[in-house]
This record gives C-alpha cells, sequence and structure tokens, in this order.
C-alpha cells in the first residue's frame, strides 16, 4: 500500500513540475492524474499492481474526503443561493466537457497502443438463467 501511495504522490509531484516548466493554466494534480493515467494504459497494469490496490484503498474511503467540500458548501449557501443558476450551468458544463475528455483520451490511447481494451461482458453470453 505505501508503495502505491508513494507512485501516487509520485505522479502528483510530477504533474505540478510539467505545470510549472510549461506555465500550464491546468492543476498539477490533474496533469498527474493524467499521467498516472497514460502509464497504467500503456504498461496494462494488472490488479494486483501497488499503485492499483492503493488507488483501491482509495476509493473504498473516498466519501471521507468529500466532508471538507461539504463543509465549504454549507459555509457559502447564501452565495449558492444568488448565484444559483450560473453555478448549476457551470457544474453541468464542466462535467460534460471533463466527460468527453476522458472518453476521448482513453479511446486515442487504445488507438494508440493498438490493443482495445474491453472488460465489459458481452450481450447474451456468460452468466446468467
Amino acid at each position: 500500500m505505501i508503495r502505491g501511495l508513494t507512485w501516487l504522490i509520485g505522479f502528483q509531484i510530477l504533474g505540478e513540475v510539467v505545470v510549472g516548466l510549461f506555465d500550464l493554466p491546468v492543476p498539477g494534480p490533474v496533469v498527474g492524474m493524467l499521467l498516472c493515467f497514460v502509464v497504467l494504459q500503456v504498461r496494462r497494469t494488472g490488479d494486483d499492481a501497488a499503485l492499483v490496490r492503493a488507488g483501491g484503498g482509495l476509493l473504498r474511503h473516498l466519501q471521507l474526503l468529500f466532508i471538507p467540500a461539504g463543509v465549504g458548501i454549507v459555509a457559502y449557501l447564501d452565495t449558492f443561493a444568488e448565484d444559483a443558476l450560473p453555478i448549476a450551468v457551470a457544474m453541468l458544463g464542466s462535467w460534460l466537457i471533463g466527460l468527453a475528455a476522458v472518453g476521448w483520451t482513453a479511446v486515442g490511447l487504445e488507438r494508440l497502443t493498438g490493443r482495445p481494451r474491453d472488460d465489459l461482458p458481452v450481450a447474451g453470453h456468460g452468466g446468467g438463467a
């Protein structure tokens, strides 16, 4: 677990360095996450890898990471009430852009590596009554 967390922190630091070197208008952890995603896609890391196990451990307790955000929302409820429409439009728009970016990145990496990966079962085959 420690080795996997070290990899995650390393990717975050690498993202910060890349953003600092190229003066990018993107947060360093986002660049680090993208670099981590690329490495995982290119290396075809299995479920037993330290990085994957550490990520799974963090995901099991993801709800704890939302507590500070929830406190911040409660602290600024008046602001949210005044600007509800622009905030809702910005949230929906950023979600759609993020979803499209992840999809295009995944498809692009699959084309780049020449190895499409489909973990979903084929409809009508396997399992079921």
